[in-house]
């Protein structure tokens, strides 16, 4: 409560416990200018409502690769 999604997602990224999970945006603001200004704050992926599930399978499915192979990497 309090915070908006951006300001949510920099609190994440201060904690190098978690910073590496990458975050998934779903929001109504679905303006071009939205959608890049969440991109650019650093969201995984930026999906916009009505969700389209398999759209949003498509993302958790990217997202958990993306992690897979960072943890790889850092072996």
């Amino acid at each position: 409560p309090g915070l908006n999604g951006i300001q949510a997602l920099k609190s994440l990224q201060k904690d190098p416990l978690i910073e590496h999970i990458p975050v998934i945006a779903i929001s109504a603001n679905a303006m071009v200018g939205d959608i890049k200004t969440g991109l650019d704050a650093g969201f995984f992926r930026y999906l916009t409502k009505p969700i389209k599930v398999i759209e949003l399978m498509k993302t958790i499915d990217e997202a958990l690769e993306f992690e897979g192979n960072a943890i790889q990497e850092s072996k």
